[in-house]
């Protein structure tokens, strides 16, 4: 039995990996528009197209996270082949993602829909995911190309078992 993920849970991953930069690159038509609509000027169309695609998609990520968070916890992942001393510190990211992206999300709809007094720690937030993904990254190379163990693999490949969806 390869150890690892089921498939859902490697779908989620990937399909929020694929929407996280969405978000940068929409984020800054938000500023734009306020910036706009202070000067008492009308924000142009491409701007407000870019800011929905931002708030629906940013929705989509928390509603994916809170998925991957439910999955995890009822069908968590099977333990590494060869448990490394990196175990802890992986744990901790990968739930600190949960928690970050989850409230990222839930931030953003708060200061779009709600209250914009809100809108510098989804700022801060924003910074806080990208730390996070860089240390996610270096962290997936470290594992390939220095210690060039299963750790990628078991985030391409499904778990093999009879449930692996």
């Amino acid at each position: 039995m390869r150890d690892g993920y089921r498939t859902s849970q490697i779908a989620l991953h990937w399909l929020i990996a694929g929407l996280l930069p969405v978000q940068y690159l929409t984020g800054g038509s938000i500023e734009r528009i306020h910036h706009a609509v202070h000067l008492g000027m009308q924000p142009s169309s491409f701007d407000v197209f870019q800011h929905l695609v931002h708030n629906y998609t940013g929705m989509a990520i928390g509603a994916f996270m809170g998925l991957r968070l439910l999955l995890r916890i009822m069908r968590p992942p099977s333990p590494p082949a060869s448990p490394a001393a990196s175990e802890l510190p992986a744990k901790a990211l990968h739930f600190g993602f949960y928690a970050v992206i989850i409230a990222q999300a839930t931030l953003g709809f708060v200061a779009s829909y709600l209250t914009f007094s809100v809108a510098p720690l989804h700022v801060v937030g924003s910074y806080i995911i990208l730390a996070m993904v860089a240390l996610h990254f270096a962290a997936a190379a470290w594992h390939t190309l220095i210690r060039r163990d299963a750790t990628l693999d078991r985030m391409i490949l499904p778990r093999n078992d009879q449930t692996a969806a």
